[in-house]
């Protein structure tokens, strides 16, 4: 099916306006994108910051009369906004996006491979991956960060918890790794159902990974378990779940943490230093992984 899109460039300003506009003018869907180069990263609880050049694009059936649209919008407000009229021809956006993806190495033995490709080292670790709707494919920076760190880890027979598991990638590798068992926790349910799809796919035991939302785990049997602790998210949720990941931490546990900036370090390293001294593991395109390990009891004498 061809669609037709109309697309605005405008000022944050004219944002609320022109979407109604484009709605009501009948637009099965619009979009907003960055027209300026303009990373927008973590905001503040409450915030929906906007970039300072916008991008509307409003999506409209083929057979729309586009004359009859543009007249609902004010002339002064078209006039400000860039505007035009493009043919969209559909496209099975799976396939497109799949075109692209392609098998990527971490560290030394590690593949993650999309799973409608054949691994290119059939006995390195093979982690077969299809994300779905859920973060986590490897190609973000956090992400490689965080699966190089697993590739150097000796994790034979180590329990691992992955807190914020999006795709479930990092608890798949850990297992695929020598993991014995691993927590996949996530708010999203579409986190989870893709977590549960990768490791089918992996042909990882059903006992091997258990996938569970942040209230529905049972606390008594992971806590103070875990050799490994990884959370792949971002800075603000870090600090305020430091508690939360460190009860799964036993005595001479590993705690890695991503999903932040460089900038953002000093911060994290601080708010953990009273519990666990975290050290700056690696760092890719400004982005960094902290790892740091739990001290030991001493032994009594």
């Amino acid at each position: 099916m061809t669609w037709l899109q109309l697309r605005l460039d405008t000022h944050p300003d004219n944002v609320t306006a022109l979407e109604a506009l484009l709605l009501e003018a009948g637009a099965v869907a619009v979009t907003l994108e960055d027209n300026a180069d303009q990373a927008v990263l973590e905001p503040a609880v409450g915030e929906t910051p906007l970039w300072r050049q916008i991008r509307l694009t409003g999506l409209y059936p083929a057979d729309t009369d586009m004359h009859a649209v543009l007249r609902a919008f004010p002339a002064a407000l078209l006039q400000q906004s860039n505007q035009r009229v493009e043919i969209l021809e559909d496209k099975n956006w799976e396939r497109e996006w799949m075109q692209h993806y392609r098998p990527m190495r971490f560290g030394r033995r590690l593949w993650v491979c999309p799973s409608w490709l054949a691994p290119p080292e059939p006995q390195a670790v093979n982690l077969l991956l299809d994300p779905g709707l859920a973060f986590g494919t490897g190609t973000h920076p956090t992400t490689a960060l965080c699966l190089c760190e697993l590739d150097g880890m000796a994790l034979a027979g180590s329990v691992v918890v992955d807190y914020g598991c999006g795709s479930g990638i990092l608890a798949v590798a850990a297992v695929k790794l020598g993991a014995r068992r691993a927590l996949c926790v996530d708010h999203d349910p579409q986190a989870l159902a893709a977590t549960r799809d990768n490791a089918n796919r992996n042909d990882l035991p059903g006992e091997c990974l258990q996938v569970a939302l942040p209230e529905a785990h049972h606390g008594r049997e992971w806590a103070r378990r875990a050799d490994l602790v990884i959370a792949n998210i971002l800075a603000g949720p870090l600090l305020e779940l430091s508690d939360t990941l460190l009860r799964f931490l036993r005595p001479g546990g590993t705690l890695l943490l991503s999903g932040l900036l460089a900038t953002q370090a000093q911060t994290l390293c601080a708010h953990y230093a009273p519990h666990i001294k975290l050290q700056v593991a690696a760092q890719r395109d400004g982005w960094v992984c902290l790892r740091g390990r739990v001290q030991k009891k001493p032994a009594k004498a």
